[in-house]
Parts: C-alpha cells; sequence; structure tokens
C-alpha cells in the first residue's frame, strides 16, 4: 500500500515538473479535433470564398465603370465648349488687333514660341489648346474663303480672312466624347451628335444650336 502511496506521489510530481518545463501535455481526442478545426481556419480562404468575392469586385465594378466614362464624357464636352468660346474671342480680339482679318490658322492665334505677340502668333490662347489636343478633343480653325494681301493687311505675312472662319471640335473617341462642336464669326456653338462637325467654311452648318 505505502508502495502504491508512493508511486502515485512519484507520478503527481513528474508530472509537474514537466508542466513547470514547458513540455506540452497530451490532448484528449476532443481536444486534438479542436486543434485540428483550428489548424485548418488559419490556413486562408477557400476557393468558394475567393470566388465569391472576385465576384463582388466584378459586380461593383460592372455598375461603377460606366458612370464614371458618363462623368468623364461629359466633363470633357463641357471643357471643349469652353474651348470654343474662347477660340472665338481669342479670333474677334485677333481681328480687331491687328488689322488682318480673321485669323488663317489655329497657330496664328495660339502661342507658339516665347516671342512678342505678332499676327502669325498673337498669344491669345494657351499652348495646351494651341497644340489642337485638349481633354479628349481635337481641335481645328478653318480660314475663310477671301484672303486678304499685302495692300489691305497690316501684317507683312500670315494673311487672314475677310469673310470669318469655323472653329471644330471633335472627340478622340468615344469613351472621351459623344458630341462635336462647332462655331464661326457669329459666335454661335452648335453641335452634331454623329461625333463629326458639319461646316462649309466660313459657316458651320450644323443644324442643332447649343443651348
Amino acid at each position: 500500500m505505502a508502495s502504491e502511496t508512493t508511486m502515485a506521489a512519484e507520478t503527481t510530481m513528474a508530472a509537474a515538473l514537466r508542466a513547470m518545463a514547458g513540455e506540452p501535455r497530451q490532448l484528449s481526442g476532443e481536444s486534438r479535433m479542436t486543434a485540428v478545426r483550428w489548424s485548418r481556419e488559419q490556413m486562408g480562404f477557400s476557393l468558394i470564398e475567393l470566388l465569391i468575392v472576385v465576384a463582388i469586385i466584378l459586380i461593383i465594378a460592372a455598375i461603377a465603370i460606366p458612370n464614371l466614362i458618363r462623368s468623364r464624357i461629359a466633363a470633357n464636352e463641357a471643357s471643349a465648349v469652353a474651348s470654343i468660346r474662347l477660340m472665338n474671342t481669342a479670333s474677334g480680339n485677333y481681328n480687331s488687333t491687328y488689322g488682318n482679318g480673321f485669323p488663317p490658322t489655329l497657330a496664328a492665334i495660339g502661342t507658339t514660341g516665347a516671342g512678342s505677340p505678332t499676327c502669325t502668333n498673337a498669344e491669345l490662347i494657351d499652348p495646351v489648346l494651341t497644340s489642337g489636343s485638349k481633354s479628349g478633343y481635337t481641335f481645328a480653325l478653318v480660314h475663310g474663303s477671301t484672303i486678304l494681301t499685302s495692300a489691305s493687311s497690316s501684317c507683312s505675312g500670315g494673311y487672314g480672312y475677310t469673310d470669318g472662319y469655323v472653329v471644330t471640335a471633335t472627340p478622340v473617341n468615344a469613351t472621351t466624347g459623344l458630341r462635336a462642336f462647332c462655331s464661326d464669326a457669329t459666335g454661335v456653338i452648335r453641335f452634331n451628335a454623329a461625333s463629326a462637325a458639319s461646316y462649309t467654311s466660313p459657316n458651320c452648318t450644323d443644324p442643332t444650336i447649343l443651348q
């Protein structure tokens, strides 16, 4: 009896020493299953969970991207109309300032260098618009049909036109704009939903006037 008591005490003492030394204890069957399940959960997402996340992202993108494109188109069209108005104002100022009629080219009212303003570089619009491309649109100035001469112009070259001009704004593609715009010496801005301006210089012939 004393021997059995001594063995039990030794077993208890050995267990206590193992616990103090940090040795892992034996887990019961239920504890082992719980540990295995917890370990698997820490491994990451399952394939089904990943597919669900991807599907949600695609749905959000399908809703957001068309709205983003529409907003971008509206902003580009508003910028194009503002640029057309600026080109009209610049063409009128050119006509009254240089005594050379209406401008023969976009460069004539533009900013193409660092020198002083002249008949061929009046610096009435910024360099970006002078390049003919801005905010998803391309811009052009088409001169009239009746050109001045050295006798009727105050400029030594780059003679302007007496009967007017046409300015146009055309979208680069369907994602940058849907409407083309044009105007002439009357200052009236018109648009064409077919993305190409209609004109017979020096008149814009698109039937729809921008309100």
